[in-house]
């Protein structure tokens, strides 16, 4: 999953599920990702979780021995910064309040850690993989994602399973469900590997539109970084930041029909 190893061919347009690929006039609402505002981003940056709350922008990212958290300013250098000592491989995060969580790949480690200063409080142990994680404050869960089909929701408090949805529509399933932003009961999801990003209703699971965002980094650049990953909302707005490892920059969109 988090090898730095681009597939020769990548499905931006065309995901497939557990039903195969999708029949034309048989697929979600197309949206893409209309380009607001360009940021720079750390190129070091292996990003594996993006979140904004209280005007910081918080990232997480991965790679054994060089997995960090850290939070800033958005588009500026980080002021915090807390790193995951070796082999941990650092994952999804999400904020509630003064805690972070931080997942972590194949290590089962959960990390619990103070917003304001990213030190460590706990380690929680968990089964399975961790992909990606955000938090729904009106429902008091955190929803999860282990690189299948589906999400799982946890206690934000003691990080316990508590139930979850399969990512469908219709009879078909998708599957490489990466990192998450929770906005509401809506969970916009990165699918591993593409340019595309699910729009998801957390309390069915149903796909309700695909986000068309390719076309965000120049062919140079593009030879330089890896895959699309990580979403952050913008509080208070219908807009986006998103990013991808490795990339040097990070996008303010909003969503629009596609064409």
């Amino acid at each position: 999953m988090r090898k730095l190893v681009t597939l020769s061919i990548i499905l931006a347009t065309v995901l497939a599920g557990c039903g195969g690929m999708y029949a034309p006039g048989n697929d979600p609402p197309r949206l893409r990702a209309e380009v607001l505002e360009v940021l720079p981003h750390d190129t070091s940056a292996f990003t594996e979780g993006l979140e904004l709350a209280g005007g910081t922008l918080y990232e997480g990212t991965g790679l054994p021995g060089r997995s960090v958290v850290q939070a800033g300013p958005p588009g500026q250098a980080p002021t915090l910064r807390a790193e995951l000592p070796a082999p941990l491989f650092g994952e999804g995060i999400t904020v509630l309040g003064p805690t972070l969580w931080q997942l972590t790949w194949q290590d089962g480690i959960a990390i619990e850690r103070d917003t304001a200063t990213l030190a460590e409080k706990r380690r929680v142990a968990y089964r399975g993989e961790g992909w990606g994680l955000c938090h729904q404050p009106e429902r008091d869960r955190l929803v999860m994602s282990n690189g299948s089909a589906s999400l799982t929701f946890r206690d934000p408090r003691t990080f316990a399973e508590t139930g979850g949805v399969t990512v469908r529509y219709g009879d078909r399933t998708f599957t490489q469900i990466n990192e998450l932003e929770c906005v509401g009961d809506t969970v916009y999801a990165n699918v591993w590997q593409t340019d595309t990003i699910l729009r998801i209703d957390s309390t069915t699971g149903l796909v309700t539109a695909t986000i068309d965002a390719s076309g965000l980094l120049s062919s140079s650049e593009r030879g330089q970084a890896d895959v699309l990953n990580g979403i952050a909302a913008i509080p208070g707005t219908d807009q986006l930041l998103i990013t991808g490892k490795l990339w040097p920059k990070m996008f303010e969109v909003r969503l629009v029909p596609a064409p």
